[in-house]
């Protein structure tokens, strides 16, 4: 019997890598000793003066995934790869990718440097601290948190309503226990009672506002234009009339700054902005995007979850904003997931089944149906696991054939970027093939709220309808008589299923989704409609991921995934 091969864990080929120094990386992007900031010998922001007067010349491409599964699909993973062999097959490639949060980290998810063989390294300081951008955030939205109270506390000019209050507190660990809570107890010295909460601070809008603004000057006047909540009288109060934008500003003064760091193949990477594409946009910064695309020839990166999520957002809200458009969209799937989508229990994996496959070629069917409503070529990029079968993969690229979708087999975990060169090259093929552009959004911003939401959970999800609480109806009515209602949406629902029902998998019909609330986020740009039960602060599992983080004496951490 053959000695199957023992894999090193991630974090063991992350502490393996041939890391070079950052001035190496910057230089592989023309960027000089004036152009970054060191924060040790791996890791640099890049000063913003380096976009100006540069076009955008590379060519974007955004990876996305089907609906994400226990088993998971390894979209940043395919997405570093892709990098990688983009750069070896000769083409001048960087990445730009979100900032892992400390959440997922510590409970279920696991990190977000990517894995195997196509990392961003140094890992483990990517995964936890790395520069201190979502410290930042947390401090300049907590700020803003006290200042509300304090005003109350010393007055109250602005007439706030104490029961009227949007903003929440925020931390980067997923704690149930924060969700509802009473703050100002104790008496008066200590503040005016009210009911509060806490969220994740990458759900947070100053993480939104920093990943959407393109200067200093532009972040201080989205920081502005918050809303906290309401007077007495029912009118929008911002944080301008508390005059905390300047001060929120200045914790941000750095965090704005794009990350400079490499891939295990030394492929330069910007790392820059917030994940969680469930309940927020979940797309890195436009900074970085925009640094990426005037530094290089191609630029690959991620939007978060499955193409329902991050992608949608990625294109209706990002890409709105900023002025971009993708040139190719990779669609990342696995037979395993597929398989789970048929019907098959995580614990069953192993065994080949190809009727499940078939089953949950569904699911992958409807995510290349979206990708084409925005305009946009696709490539299934299939992420090979060992227990894959060849007779599941031949179903999964003759499925792609019937839909006349390119698809390739990626082996980027185990090999790096040469597991991935004919994903590279047939991406190159469709950009250089395309002479014209047809991306386009999948709705007007000038159409009402309810049709912008009612657009997305059909067209997009697959949904027959939308059902909305009284309090959704009475924000939607409130929004549109302030004006707010030509805003773009960002839809908070479970990245487990196409409905906002978490069990549903494959390609559900004959569901509605339902609309709790919809909420403010004009710093940013868009209105959060809050779906199905979808927590803006997760909960940690049974056995969170913190029990197998240590350190050893010498300063080296472990269990990092």
């Amino acid at each position: 019997m053959a000695k199957q091969k023992v894999m090193k864990s991630d974090i063991e080929i992350a502490h393996e890598a041939n890391m070079i120094h950052i001035r190496e990386i910057g230089a592989k992007l023309g960027l000089t000793e004036d152009d970054i900031e060191y924060y040790g010998k791996h890791k640099a922001k890049i000063s913003l003066d380096v976009l100006k007067n540069k076009p955008l010349k590379g060519k974007l491409i955004l990876v996305t995934a089907i609906t994400p599964t226990p088993a998971g699909e390894g979209k940043s993973t395919t997405t570093i790869g892709l990098a990688q062999a983009m750069n070896q097959i000769g083409k001048h490639c960087t990445i730009a990718l979100r900032e892992p949060s400390l959440g997922p980290c510590f409970g279920v998810k696991g990190g977000a440097a990517g894995g195997g063989h196509s990392q961003v390294v140094p890992m483990e300081e990517i995964n936890l601290h790395f520069t201190g951008d979502i410290h930042a955030i947390g401090a300049a939205h907590n700020l803003l948190a006290a200042g509300i109270d304090n005003h109350m506390k010393h007055g109250n000019e602005l007439d706030i309503d104490p029961t009227k209050i949007y903003w929440k507190r925020v931390v980067d660990i997923n704690d149930r226990a924060l969700r509802h809570i009473v703050v100002g107890l104790g008496g008066h010295a200590h503040g005016i009672p009210r009911e509060g909460g806490f969220m994740i601070t990458v759900a947070s809008e100053v993480m939104a506002i920093l990943c959407l603004s393109e200067s200093i000057a532009d972040l201080k006047k989205r920081l502005g234009h918050i809303i906290i909540g309401e007077n007495r009288k029912g009118e929008p109060v911002s944080v301008a009339d508390l005059g905390l934008q300047g001060s929120m500003a200045a914790l941000l003064k750095d965090a704005i700054k794009p990350n400079l760091v490499q891939t295990l193949e030394n492929t330069p990477a910007i790392i820059h902005g917030g994940p969680f594409a469930n309940i927020a946009h979940g797309c890195n910064s436009v900074l970085a995007t925009k640094m990426a695309m005037a530094l290089s020839e191609y630029v690959v990166t991620e939007a978060g979850f499955g193409a329902d999520l991050g992608a949608e957002k990625f294109l209706d809200i990002k890409c709105r904003y900023a002025g971009i458009k993708p040139d190719c969209v990779v669609l990342v799937a696995t037979a395993r997931a597929l398989k789970m989508h048929g019907g098959v229990a995580k614990q069953y994996l192993k065994g080949e089944n190809v009727g499940a496959v078939k089953s949950g070629l569904a699911n992958l069917k409807k995510h290349i149906e979206n990708i084409r409503k925005f305009g946009l070529p696709v490539v299934v990029a299939v992420n090979r696991f060992p227990d894959d079968t060849q007779e599941e993969l031949d179903t999964i690229i003759e499925f792609c054939a019937s839909m006349k979708a390119e698809c390739s087999l990626s082996e980027v975990w185990e090999k790096g970027g040469e597991g991935g060169i004919d994903m590279a090259q047939k991406v190159v093929a469709i950009i250089d093939k395309k002479k014209k552009s047809n991306f386009r959004f999948l709705y007007d911003t000038d159409m009402s709220i309810k049709a912008k939401i009612s657009t997305v959970a059909v067209e997009i999800y697959g949904a027959d309808g939308v059902l909305y609480s009284k309090q959704a109806l009475r924000m939607i009515d409130y929004l549109t008589e302030k004006g707010y209602g030509n805003l773009p949406i960002c839809m908070a629902k479970t990245q487990y299923s196409l409905s906002d029902d978490a069990t549903l998998m494959n390609r559900p019909t004959g569901f509605k989704i339902s609309v709790g609330d919809v909420t403010l986020s004009a710093g940013a740009g868009f209105l959060v409609v809050h779906t199905g039960d979808i927590m803006i602060m997760p909960g940690l599992p049974k056995k969170p991921a913190a029990l197998s983080i240590d350190i050893t004496d010498d300063g080296k951490i472990t269990g990092l995934f």
